[in-house]
């Protein structure tokens, strides 16, 4: 993606005063200032996931595996390598592509010995970042399909309510739902997208300034009106993310995503989930007992950050005798996903492990 005519990933390694470090956009400045910061520890990468600096599990998958690079630069022992493993899967507990992106650079360093696994940590840190262009690119082609023929079948501008942000800035370039409808725009399907601000963190605030960027029609709404718009026929298709998938199609995602499904199961929308592979979950299939879900600071609810006669400023919403509770994630039980886009197509729920046969033991 462009921003003011100059192309960026989301994370991408840097050379400073003659060492590695990785440079990241920080969000949490988003919408209202565009800002790099470089990272140059493995306490540096973890702070910024945890105070969600960077975000989006597909990112934060790639993030985990340059914090590995970074601790194996400063010390490339078995202790260390083990050390950052720990740190880095405390650090956000619900995405598993964090986890998976680990397991992939442990499986490929622990077996290497000390003098080698810096060079190879950085280079499966790169390989797993143009991994993750190539799969959200993909997921992108098949969603755009079925944009296109939603727009053939009613012959008007398709509407699209999302929820969070699942563009490039959530990933490493493209974004999942969202680089389905950057395809369709770009090839001239006519699309409008519903945006959720999604609070507590509003989210949604960087998907209106990732679309408004690109020159996509779109309209920031408050949560709760999704699914007033779909009783009043306004929204032609449902399409999330997720941070994580059961075997068996539960989709884990933003909290209120459960609630945007049920209100399309009960108007007859389609519901669809758009998800690189590495989100999938082989190992759960019941993602309401069995992934965590991760309780954030109170202090998202309380406050609310933005734009003043003074510049960017936080105000507090709720007083501190007010207890706040602020799960972060929900479930969407598969009976009411509509389908699911990976980077293989597009499936239902119960067909989801054959578009991965290889991962059937698994499942």
């Amino acid at each position: 993606m462009k921003i003011n005519g100059i192309a960026y990933r989301s994370i991408w390694p840097v050379a400073r005063n003659g060492t590695r470090a990785v440079a990241i956009i920080d969000q949490t400045r988003l919408p209202f200032e565009f800002a790099t910061v470089d990272l140059t520890s493995l306490a540096a990468l973890i702070e910024a996931i945890v105070s969600m600096r960077l975000r989006g599990a597909p990112l934060i998958g790639v993030a985990a595996a340059y914090g590995i690079a970074l601790a194996m630069q400063s010390d490339a022992s078995d202790h260390a390598l083990d050390t950052a493993y720990r740190e880095l899967s405390a650090s956000r507990p619900t995405a598993i592509n964090l986890r998976w992106a680990l397991d992939r650079q442990r499986e490929l360093l622990a077996p290497a010995t000390p003098g080698d696994r810096a060079s190879l940590a950085w280079h499966e840190a790169d390989r797993l970042a143009d991994e993750d262009v190539a799969l959200n690119r993909a997921i992108g082609t098949h969603g755009a399909r079925l944009i296109a023929d939603t727009h053939a079948r009613s012959g008007r501008a398709v509407n699209v309510l999302t929820h969070c942000n699942t563009g490039w800035i959530a990933t490493v370039d493209y974004g999942t739902a969202l680089s389905a409808i950057y395809q369709a725009h770009d090839a001239g399907t006519p699309v409008h997208v519903w945006v959720d601000e999604t609070r507590p963190r509003n989210q949604g605030l960087l998907t209106a300034w990732e679309l408004a960027a690109h020159g996509v029609p779109h309209t920031l709404i408050v949560d709760n009106a999704g699914g007033h718009l779909m009783q009043k026929g306004c929204v032609d298709l449902v399409l999330v993310g997720a941070d994580r998938v059961s075997a068996r199609g539960d989709v884990c995602n933003k909290i209120g995503t459960y609630l945007k499904a049920l209100a399309a199961r009960d108007c007859g929308v389609p519901f669809y989930a758009a998800v690189p592979s590495p989100t999938i979950d082989w190992t759960i299939s019941d993602a309401l007992r069995e992934i965590p879900i991760e309780d954030r600071s109170a202090a998202e609810v309380r406050n609310v950050r933005g734009r003043t006669d003074q510049g960017v400023a936080t105000v507090e919403i709720a007083g501190a005798a007010t207890r706040v509770a602020n799960p972060a994630f929900d479930v969407t039980p598969a009976q009411l996903v509509t389908g699911i886009i990976t980077e293989r197509g597009i499936a239902t729920p119960a067909q989801l492990a054959r578009q991965f046969p290889e991962q059937r033991n698994a499942a």
